[in-house]
């Protein structure tokens, strides 16, 4: 196996957030510059298809909601691996009960009961597909990942982590959330593996994919399993 290539490196401090590589932290991070203005591009790309299916806890409730697939690669070592992200953000809206036949009798044990939920849902207006650069570097602690992206002063983010106990930022609307058997470290584990073996703060970019038909609204049914999907 050929050595690496050497990369022309320099280290610098800085705490300032127009930094390319700031990272949100205090004064004294120690980041990597690359003077020779080489630069890694690790690349993210969220689908339009579904991939699976996550229970998650919205309120008192656990309820299932799809997810989509989430490939990463990068231009250096080329490895492709494939995840799954949660793409729509749901809030209880109201229930909605089906009285049976029986219930003019007095007998409601019969009745159905169904939980919608509305959903915030970003997808691209103009293409069907749109781009989106990393705006800061990545928050990284233990058991969570987080990074900002910027597109046209349009602002997302993308969280791996535990999902039950992700606080969205206040300046935030938009954000994806990344689920695995591991609460998103197998993810965490990939990109810091790829940012080891690149030697240098890469460049983080996030591709979207447009669905062909959005949610609107989630109906769940007693168990908290998916009853019916109202589309935009």
């Amino acid at each position: 196996m050929s050595p690496l290539p050497e990369l022309n490196l320099n280290l610098g401090i800085s705490n300032n957030q127009d930094f390319p590589f700031y990272d949100g932290g205090e004064a004294g991070v120690m980041i990597h510059a690359d003077s020779g203005l080489r630069k890694h591009t690790v690349s993210l790309m969220i689908s339009d298809k579904e991939a699976g299916e996550i229970i998650m806890k919205i309120g008192e409730k656990e309820i299932t909601v799809p997810t989509y697939k989430l490939t990463i690669t990068d231009n250096k070592t080329k490895e492709t691996k494939a995840y799954q992200v949660i793409r729509d953000t749901l809030s209880f809206a109201r229930t909605k009960t089906r009285k049976s036949f029986l219930s003019f009798f007095g007998f409601r044990r019969f009745d159905r009961t169904s939980y919608l939920y509305d959903t915030i849902a970003f997808e691209p207006m103009l293409e069907d597909m749109q781009k989106f650069d990393i705006s800061r570097h990545r928050k990284l602690s233990q058991d969570m990942l987080i990074y900002e992206f910027e597109s046209n002063d349009e602002k997302l983010l993308l969280f791996a982590g535990d999902i039950n106990g992700f606080a969205k930022p206040e300046y935030i609307d938009k954000y994806f959330m990344v689920v695995d058997k591991d609460n998103g470290k197998s993810f965490i584990a990939d990109i810091l593996y790829r940012e080891k073996f690149l030697k240098l703060t890469p460049v983080v970019e996030l591709t979207i994919i447009k669905r062909k038909k959005v949610p609107k609204n989630f109906e769940y049914d007693d168990t908290g399993s998916l009853k019916k999907l109202i589309y935009l």
